[in-house]
């Protein structure tokens, strides 16, 4: 909100000599905001937390981040930017309004680092072999039975600090082909591929059906409709895959499953993750 309101502290305002009174006025502020909410907070009180870690800010070498990064690229080091969260969390293009504050896809690279659209070479998209959903927001694949629920305690879908559970569903690929398209994805990684060893039939959306009509591109606004989802059924392979260390050793109908949903993508899954193990990744395109 300081950001959007353009009175937000940056971090190059440390070396300001003013500094401090830009703080008292920032910080006044949003006293007053929590004083007209009735919030019975002082946050002077979180001052002395606060400046020791300015002070500990200081001593780290401040740089102009954009000339930093560029100088790197002319140097010519690689540099590999993550993005945050995920494309249907995005503010402008994720199912608004229940999204984050800021851009989680390829463009947030571009207006978060000073990168020029045209140095960026390669976008390598990150799926799960299916769908979850932390929170509230639309989730047309979601599987509230027995199966979402197998789904979740499998992948283990909980979250890491909280131990929250995610929604779980089937893989949504309106969604994913949506995804792919906005942030110009060239190659794609599929993780958990694993947690479906457990499952004797799997589905996988490929469109969906609004008002009886089918359709393969995502509403404008999914909250106010009923949507259907279109499945495409598939037969398990029901054997552990998360052992295998080359495409030879996975089994038959995996290999059909991943073909089918990167044709219909038209982008190759290239890699698979089958265990969360940093050597549990396998190569699609070994010999």
């Amino acid at each position: 909100m300081d950001k959007t309101g353009r009175n937000g502290l940056r971090v190059g305002d440390l070396l300001d000599r003013n500094f401090t009174t830009s703080y008292i006025k920032l910080r006044l502020k949003h006293q007053k905001l929590l004083d007209n909410y009735s919030f019975n907070e002082d946050i002077s009180g979180w001052e002395e937390e606060f400046f020791e870690a300015l002070e500990f800010l200081k001593r780290l070498n401040i740089v102009n981040g954009e000339y930093f990064i560029n100088n790197q690229f002319q140097q010519g080091k690689k540099i590999l930017a993550e993005g945050a969260q995920g494309s249907m969390l995005d503010i402008d293009f994720g199912t608004f309004p229940f999204v984050t504050s800021s851009s989680t896809i390829t463009a947030g690279v571009c207006s978060g680092l000073g990168i020029a659209p045209q140095k960026i070479r390669e976008v390598i998209g990150v799926t799960k072999a299916y769908c979850t959903r932390v929170g509230g927001g639309p989730f047309p694949t979601e599987l509230n039975d027995e199966t979402g629920g197998k789904l979740r305690q499998t992948g283990n879908e909980f979250g890491a600090t909280t131990g929250r559970p995610r929604r779980c569903g089937w893989i949504d690929l309106v969604a994913l082909r949506f995804a792919c398209m906005i942030n110009g994805v060239t190659k794609l990684v599929m993780t958990k591929a694993d947690v479906l060893d457990a499952f004797e039939q799997l589905s996988v959306c490929t469109a969906y059906k609004i008002n009886g009509k089918e359709s393969s591109e995502i509403p404008f606004q999914m909250t106010r409709i009923n949507i259907k989802p279109i499945y495409k059924h598939f037969t398990g392979w029901n054997i552990s895959t998360s052992v295998a260390k080359s495409l030879s050793e996975l089994p038959e109908a995996l290999k059909h499953y991943i073909e089918f949903i990167s044709r219909e993508l038209d982008v190759s899954i290239q890699y698979i993750s089958n265990g969360p193990a940093r050597e549990q990744i396998v190569s699609l395109f070994d010999k």
